[in-house]
């Protein structure tokens, strides 16, 4: 078959073509969503980042002092860690139970069990 008898979606100047534009089109969406749309479309709200926002609104806000800059920025340092703690506690409460739970069923119960909690747990 002769290059003028061959269809043209199989001439190689027109597959690398698309593959060039399909390649484009990949790396300008890997980028817009790298670089703009993903935090917008999945926010994930972090306490640190959070206390760091209130704590300039609130220095710039109230025209705070220096000294009552630290002392702000202490008391949210001190609620960051006590908030790490609670969220550390509830976990190990969370595995204490489960553990308790599983020591009371039998090993048919336990898988079935297991199986119900993983369900919970994910998205």
């Amino acid at each position: 078959m002769t290059a003028a008898e061959r269809p043209g979606w199989q001439d190689p100047r027109i597959l690398a073509m698309l593959f060039f534009v399909f390649l484009a089109g990949a790396a300008v969406g890997a980028l817009t969503m790298r670089y703009g749309l993903h935090e917008r479309m999945h926010p994930h709200p972090r306490l640190s980042d959070a206390t760091t926002i209130s704590f300039e609104k609130l220095r710039h806000e109230l025209n705070l002092t220096d000294e009552q800059s630290e002392k702000l920025r202490s008391i949210l340092d001190d609620f960051v860690a006590y908030h790490h703690d609670l969220e550390e506690q509830v976990e190990s409460y969370r595995a204490t139970g489960k553990n308790r739970i599983l020591q009371i069923l039998t090993p048919e119960q336990r898988t079935r069990f297991l199986k119900l909690s993983s369900d919970l747990t994910e998205p």
